[in-house]
């Protein structure tokens, strides 16, 4: 059985990342069925700081894959670039969506 294949994440400012997991994936745990504590990720648009300790070729930060990412880091990838607005992450991966995240900014606002 072929593991899933997620839709890349994109997100609110324009970036995008593949977030992977599964048997063949660079992932804890290693199957198909999750939740995943480490996730891999590959090809973001754009480099990241938070993702340059695990880039399997750091002289290619956009050509790349990102072997057993924390669950935690790709969740704060994602709330750094604006909340995702598309795409789909593997069971354990929480992904703010970017609605969600500009409401809660809009209320901030309000208030103050």
């Amino acid at each position: 059985m072929k593991s899933k294949l997620y839709e890349h994440i994109k997100c609110f400012d324009g970036y995008s990342v593949s977030v992977q997991a599964g048997v063949s994936k660079y992932c804890v745990p290693r199957d198909d069925i999750g939740p995943y504590t480490e996730v891999e990720l590959g090809y973001p648009s754009w480099p990241d700081p938070l993702l340059d300790p695990y880039a399997e070729s750091p002289q290619k930060l956009t050509m790349t894959v990102y072997p057993h990412v924390p669950a935690n880091v790709v969740r704060d990838l994602v709330v750094k670039h604006g909340g995702a607005t598309s795409g789909e992450a593997p069971a354990g991966v929480l992904i703010l969506n970017a609605n969600i995240l500009h409401i809660e900014e809009d209320k901030t606002n309000d208030e103050g």
